[in-house]
């Protein structure tokens, strides 16, 4: 038997790739390299990116129709290329991103999104290129937050890379599942399809260059902080808790989190939230809710700085909903607040980085 070209695309013209939902010819997918010798056969497949989930089963397909169609005897080589660029491995990802600070809380309703969110505002309101990535795969508030629900990322081409572009407001890069899901809906995903998700946003997103990249972090210790120090060499953390009790002992675990000797990320400081209430009717009046000044002497204990006590105001909580966060308006008593968050967090930031070698990405199995 004598082998030549058409034999072998007319046997991959009956593979389709569920890409496209075409075949591979009609996909232009064959690359221009096929060398028959005897019967011997080989070729290239083009891929649209290196992740592609179809990959494997296609080059599997493509093989069993040229032994089906042509003969069994056809000895494949099949090799794939890629249209676009793979990922930058981990530790090249973010060349361009100075310091990565993950605000984290050991427990949820503490307010660490919106500490979070107004602290990124806070920092572009000082001058500095920030990027708000809400890691938060399961319950992601950011884009309501910014009051950008309805947004869609668009993918851009830049040096090879089919890259997702952040939506930009207030001076912030933002990228968030709550983008990419119906919110209307619960993501039910197991942690491999949310850390993979998680991974695609940092590394498959048109950043650039950011003087912060603020993570919001989801409550607890899980996979998704797993795969953050997995995948990012993390400047420091700011770790948000009320003052009341229960609050403070999960803030230790994550404060622990950090610390632990495998992870070894610097705490840049605590925040207390909801320190106090104070209603707008009198704005000299405080409450202590949640008991007074708990995280105060958290950071005290632990000797770690105590970066800003934030009140329990509702005007915090309407702007959150309304997509038009404190921090914009900085005439305020809370808006003045998360700026001065905002400075003590670069202050620590600064000190950090001088007296402390850089961070090391994470190798826990």
């Amino acid at each position: 038997m004598t082998l030549y070209p058409k034999l072998i695309t007319d046997a991959l013209a009956t593979v389709s790739y569920p890409g496209t939902k075409k075949n591979l010819i009609e996909s232009e997918m064959l690359a221009d390299n096929m060398r028959i010798d005897g019967m011997n056969v080989s070729f290239s497949l083009i891929f649209p990116r290196d992740t592609d989930p179809f990959l494997k089963s296609t080059v599997k397909a493509a093989e069993a129709a040229i032994h089906y169609h042509v003969s069994p005897e056809v000895k494949v080589t099949i090799t794939t290329e890629f249209k676009s660029k793979p990922r930058p491995e981990v530790g090249k990802m973010l060349p361009q991103v100075k310091n990565v600070v993950a605000v984290s809380s050991g427990k949820g309703g503490v307010g660490k999104s919106t500490v979070a969110v107004n602290l990124a505002i806070a920092l572009a309101r000082l001058g500095y290129k920030v990027g708000l990535l809400d890691t938060d795969i399961f319950g992601p508030s950011a884009p309501k937050m910014f009051g950008v629900e309805d947004a869609r990322p668009y993918a851009v081409n830049k040096d090879g890379r089919d890259l997702i572009e952040p939506i930009e407001k207030y001076g912030v890069k933002l990228l968030s599942i709550g983008f990419f899901v119906n919110p209307e809906t619960a993501t039910l995903w197991r942690g491999g399809m949310a850390s993979n998700a998680l991974k695609q946003l940092i590394a498959d997103a048109d950043w650039g260059e950011l003087d912060y990249f603020i993570l919001d972090t989801p409550p607890g210790t899980s996979d998704i902080h797993l795969t953050l120090l997995q995948t990012l060499a993390i400047t420091g953390a700011v770790i948000v808790s009320t003052p009341q009790s229960v609050a403070l002992a999960d803030a230790r675990k994550g404060i622990d989190m950090y610390q632990n000797e495998k992870v070894n990320v610097p705490i840049l400081g605590l925040v207390e939230n909801m320190a106090w209430f104070t209603p707008a009717e009198l704005p000299e009046n405080k409450y202590y809710i949640f008991g007074k000044e708990g995280c105060k002497k958290l950071a005290e204990e632990m000797k770690i700085p105590l970066l800003a006590q934030i009140p329990l105001v509702q005007s915090i909580r309407e702007s959150g909903d309304e997509g038009t966060p404190a921090a914009l308006n900085i005439d305020t008593a809370t808006g003045q607040a998360f700026i001065n968050l905002a400075q003590a967090v670069v202050t620590m930031t600064r000190r950090r980085n001088q007296e402390l070698p850089p961070t090391q990405i994470v190798g826990v199995k």
